[in-house]
This record gives C-alpha cells, structure tokens and sequence, in this order.
C-alpha cells in the first residue's frame, strides 16, 4: 500500500525538521500515570483509529477527527501505517505537531512492538514518550507449532516482564489487544499467565469487546470480570455471525447492529469504575477506509458520516447505560 503523502504537513511544520529530536524537551516522566481503574466520568475519551483515514494526511486527518467530535486520535505508528516505524524519529514529531495544531494531544497509538531488543521497537517507544504519548497497543503474538502453550506463554511472561520494565523508564502504558481467531489472548483467558508475570502498572490489556463476544459468546462477562484489573485501554466495534464465502465468520457492522450488548458492557465497565481510554474501530465497509487504504471508493463525506454516527451511539449509549 501507497503511504499517503504528507506534503502538506511537511510542508507546514517544517520548522521540527530544523529543531530536530534533540531540540525536543524531553517531557518529565509521570509520577502518577493515569491508573488502569478510575472513578466513572459522565463522559467517555474517545479517540478515532487512525487507520481509518490513512487516506489523508497528518493536517487534514486531525482536522477530520476535530471536526467529528473526537477527543483524539489512536495513531497507526507501524507497518502500513500512518507512520511507519523505520521513520519514526522522522515523521512522528511532524503528525504530533499536525495534530496539536487542531488541538489534539499525543496520547494513542497502535504499534507492532513486542520484543523490546529489536532497534525499531526501541526507537518507536523513546520517540513516542519524548513526545508526549502515554499509552500505545502492542504487536499481536501467536503460539508456535514446535512447542506446548505453556512453553510460550511462558516465553511471552519473560518478555512483557522486560517491556514493562522499558515503558516505566520511559512513562509508558503498553496493552495487549485480545483477537479472536488464533491469536494469544483470543480467548482472554489464556492472557493472565502472561500479564501476571508484571505488575499490571506499565503493561496490561487493551480490552476488546467486539473479539471477546466473538470468542466467548455467552461467557465474555466472565473473562472481563478476570482481566478487569489489567484493562488500560478498550476497542469499540460490532459485528456479526453470517456466511461469508461459504464460511461462517464474523461480519463487522455498525455499531448497535450486530451482537455486542453494549448497554450491559458499558453497565459492567461503570460498575467496576474502568473508565479508560477509548479507541473506536469502524471495521464494516467505508470504500477501503476501514482496512487502511489510501485510496477510497466512498465519498469521504459518507465516510464521515457512518464516523459521526458510531461516535454519537457510542456516547449516547454509554451516557444512558446504568
């Protein structure tokens, strides 16, 4: 995929390019990180996934998420993303000053980090907290064929022991996102052997309700219940189950139509005071949108439109939820 050009922002905050990392204040580490559980507010923070307007650029994606009602964005920093991961040092101070320059702070960002010797997690984590970011999504993880469950997670315990230890040096918040399918963590259970080898502060869980339905159908209440005290971060979106290729799969669709019972998520989230940050996901068919792609088949307007519609179902729905 085509990166969508940037020339605009480029161009216009030129001046980081001059002043360079170096130049930027390194932002004293938080004495007190926004903890993982806090008193329910009457409003949500919701921030828009980036990779959904990933056919614009830095100016003009912050523009759009101001404009929307978001309160921020969950920046794609990764393979195929808005910024990608080997030009991080680069590009992740020019979409940061994009997005101030609307009113958005650095907060979100997804990423493809796990293993904290490789060079680039390296750089894409120290670049995101001279920055200012606080929380960001890891890499996915799967079980290799040539050795048992428990060998591996015993493997992926040893190395979110060692991520977590990097993100507090560096005032990080890292989650894991549960996806259904083959993934660790499909099942969210199968989380806790990794995530209690930390101390659930500076690494835990970006909970996904829409994967977690999927996964557990029935019993996802009680997989929230025991991952509760890990959740940093949660994924909004919906689905459903139909036949697709001759095969039974999820089927993503707006919010509100498909099997997430948001209500009683939502009563579940404020009972046991989680009120964290919020990405929303819009996975169903936006002309391309909803994959990443820079090239749309949809007018951006519509785009916009299904956006507005899922936020204000997200707000709504939260607000009267008890």
């Amino acid at each position: 995929m085509t990166k969508p050009s940037n020339a605009f922002s480029r161009r216009d905050f030129a001046k980081l390019s001059a002043l360079g990392l170096a130049a930027l204040p390194l932002l004293s580490f938080q004495n007190e990180l926004e903890t993982v559980v806090s008193s329910p507010k009457e409003d949500l923070e919701v921030h828009l996934f980036s990779k959904h307007l990933q056919f614009l650029n830095y100016n003009d994606m912050s523009e759009a998420a101001v404009n929307m009602g978001f309160n921020g964005l969950d920046l794609t920093v990764r393979r195929k993303g808005h910024v990608l991961p080997e030009n991080v040092e680069q590009d992740l101070p020019i979409a940061v000053e994009a997005m101030k320059s609307h009113g958005l702070q650095p907060k979100l960002m997804s990423t493809n980090v796990w293993d904290i010797s490789q060079t680039v997690n390296q750089s894409v984590l120290e670049t995101a907290s001279q920055l200012g970011f606080s929380h960001y999504r890891t890499d996915w993880l799967k079980y290799p064929e040539n050795q048992s469950i428990q060998e591996s997670q015993a493997q992926y315990a040893k190395q979110a022991k060692q991520l977590e230890k990097r993100n507090k040096e560096l005032g990080l918040i890292g989650g894991y996102q549960n996806h259904w399918g083959k993934h660790v963590g499909a099942p969210v259970w199968d989380l806790l052997p990794i995530l209690e080898a930390t101390n659930g502060q500076f690494m835990g869980c970006q909970y996904d309700i829409r994967h977690a339905v999927a996964e557990g159908g029935g019993s996802w209440e009680l997989g929230l219940q025991r991952i509760k005290p890990f959740i940093n971060s949660i994924v909004i979106k919906d689905f459903k189950w139909g036949i697709k290729d001759g095969t039974w799969q999820p089927i993503n669709v707006p919010l509100g139509e498909g099997m997430v019972d948001f209500n009683r998520y939502f009563s579940l989230l404020k009972t046991y005071k989680i009120n964290v940050p919020v990405s929303l996901h819009l996975e169903y068919d936006l002309g391309g949108a909803e994959k990443g792609h820079s090239k749309l088949t949809m007018d951006k307007k519509e785009v916009f439109n299904y956006m507005k519609k899922d936020l204000a179902y997200l707000r709504n729905t939260w607000k009267n939820a008890e």
